[in-house]
């Protein structure tokens, strides 16, 4: 199935590992050109190697609580490949923990780079978005039930989704499109560390109905497609990807 893809450009934060580079892999092999941003210049040589270099991926050292950081995606996507189409806010996740243990400078770092940052690149990427563009933002299930030991998650991914949500009713009108990832049992380095340290591993996996974590492939290949043109009549949905586990409505 063609997506429709090709030559589309896109912003991927957090686009340098896990669920963001997993994504930006897709978007490449499709034909796209993405602008990934990471705190790290070595890990961002290697994902632009890896995606298929400047002709294909820009790599950009950048924080999203940095206020400075939208223009400057933005501004390296049209200096790159002269345009904008969409983009994908993957702002990876916070600190665990319980809600006495976590202190007000984690809760404060958390709300600059994991709520603000994503709203304030939204809003610009939004600014720049002509008719067929689109605005992901990647959240976890902690959007429909509370984590045990993830309160700053439990608290600020509702309050993000439901900033999604509005956003894709303003935007509707101009064609602009929003859309919400929920994953759960990916196997990220993330979610593979907490197992290893709980020991969790086989307990996860009976919990799930496919019995076994998704792949970053898996997660890609949905973001890929809720991101272009083929998925042209979906917005303001949130897409949960985690095997089944969910089982509401």
């Amino acid at each position: 199935m063609d997506l429709g893809l090709k030559d589309r450009v896109y912003i991927v934060t957090g686009g340098t590992r896990g669920l963001g580079l997993a994504a930006a892999r897709e978007l490449t092999s499709g034909g796209a050109k993405v602008v990934v941003s990471g705190r790290s210049t070595h890990s961002l040589a290697a994902a632009e190697a890896e995606l298929g270099g400047p002709a294909q991926a820009v790599g950009v050292v950048a924080d999203n609580a940095d206020p400075a950081t939208p223009d400057r995606l933005i501004a390296s996507a049209r200096e790159a490949f002269r345009g904008l189409d969409g983009a994908l806010i993957s702002v990876g996740g916070p600190p665990t923990g319980t809600t006495d243990a976590v202190d007000d400078e984690q809760w404060r770092a958390s709300f600059e780079s994991g709520f603000l940052g994503a709203v304030r690149l939204s809003r610009a990427v939004a600014a720049q978005l002509g008719e067929g563009g689109v605005i992901g933002f990647v959240l976890s299930t902690s959007v429909y039930e509370p984590i045990p030991g993830l309160a700053v998650s439990n608290a600020l991914r509702p309050a993000l989704a439901g900033y999604a949500k509005t956003l894709a009713g303003e935007l509707g009108p101009r064609g602009v499109r929003v859309v919400g990832l929920v994953p759960a049992h990916i196997a990220t380095d993330r979610a593979l560390e907490l197992q290893s340290i709980t020991g969790d591993a086989d307990r996860t996996a009976a919990g799930i109905p496919l019995r076994r974590l998704g792949t970053l492939g898996e997660f890609g290949r949905i973001a890929a497609f809720l991101l272009s043109p083929a998925a042209s009549y979906v917005t303001g949905a949130m897409v949960t990807i985690d095997g089944g586990t969910r089982t509401s409505f």
